[in-house]
């Protein structure tokens, strides 16, 4: 009986590994190539590796805050013997018709791999602004659900140590819209700078006056980041046009924001809570959905909060945010 629960044991792990992408598969699927994306739907590599197109879809046109149009195309890569699934290839064009590669693990992939995964498409991302933030949400809309947390590389940073204390404000290099059209750092307002006030109830706008920037003690406070996004889809028969915003803000966990639930701290606000942010195409308020949030210690620096004249919202980095207190 122990003779036969061990073989059953072995069968089960060689089972496994052979589902599983080795490290050598996954160097050598970023090689892949495909001649026409539109037209090669299932391609064989070396009589040893398919690439099927994932689910017959159609390509993804990505259009952001840039104007520039990007494709995505997604395969799934299979084993040729069993027609193994190990991963899905991900095919990233953009405006000038350059290409890039990621090749996403299956779930039993080792973690290593795993790791040179997220190494791989933040690698990209330093080329192609907000690859992984559209990568992300092309893949969440395909499989159902987030595969992985692109934006801190699948880590959980809410653990990492920061101070948390009762100041209540925004890193200096926050933007701030001011009531002359123009933008400036956080840290660079003066007291009597005019700048936008909204009103959180009927986002009218108005202009405020800077009594006071309160520059709080440098420290290493911890920061939650809000990445926002507003998405319009549209199909037709060969592709699907996404036409994608996204917005970023950084403030200290305890910071006053108004959701369509209310006030909440930046802590506390979890994906799918709405923001209202400007959209700079059409310089009217929108309504945006926060897309993720991570919390990490932010390092060793000063954080600010402004105190104004006039209404209590304020635009930072084009997120409607509260003044402190209110």
């Amino acid at each position: 009986m122990a003779s036969l629960l061990l073989a059953t044991a072995s069968f089960s792990q060689d089972s496994a590994q052979l589902k599983s992408i080795t490290q050598a598969e996954y160097d050598k699927a970023k090689t892949f190539t495909i001649k026409d994306l539109d037209k090669d739907s299932y391609v064989k590599f070396e009589n040893t590796w398919i690439l099927d197109r994932y689910e017959g879809r159609k390509p993804y046109f990505i259009t952001g805050d840039d104007g520039l149009k990007k494709r995505i195309d997604l395969y799934r890569l299979l084993r040729r013997e069993g027609r193994a699934e190990i991963g899905t290839l991900i095919f990233y064009t953009n405006e000038k018709g350059e290409q890039y590669r990621a090749c996403l693990p299956n779930f039993r992939a080792d973690g290593k791999i795993w790791e040179k995964y997220f190494e791989d498409i933040h690698a990209i991302d330093r080329k192609e602004a907000n690859f992984v933030l559209k990568l992300s949400y092309v893949l969440s809309r395909e499989f159902g659900f987030q595969l992985y947390k692109a934006a801190n590389q699948g880590k959980d940073l809410g653990r990492e140590e920061g101070t948390y204390g009762m100041d209540i404000c925004f890193p200096g290099d926050m933007e701030v819209a001011m009531a002359n059209g123009t933008k400036k750092l956080l840290r660079d307002l003066k007291t009597g700078d005019e700048i936008v006030s909204v009103d959180p109830a009927t986002h009218r706008t108005s202009s405020s006056t800077v009594k006071e920037l309160v520059r709080h003690e440098a420290k290493n406070y911890a920061i939650s980041q809000l990445v926002l996004i507003t998405a319009q889809e549209s199909a037709s028969d060969h592709y699907i046009q996404l036409q994608l915003s996204a917005k970023m803000l950084n403030a200290t966990p305890n910071h006053p924001m108004q959701t369509e639930k209310g006030i909440k701290p930046a802590g506390s606000i979890v994906p799918g809570d709405v923001v209202l942010c400007l959209d700079r195409k059409t310089n009217q308020y929108r309504r945006y959905t926060v897309w993720s949030k991570t919390e990490q210690a932010g390092g060793v620096q000063p954080v600010y909060n402004i105190e104004t004249t006039g209404s209590n919202g304020f635009m930072l980095n084009e997120v409607m945010v509260l003044q402190k207190g209110q």
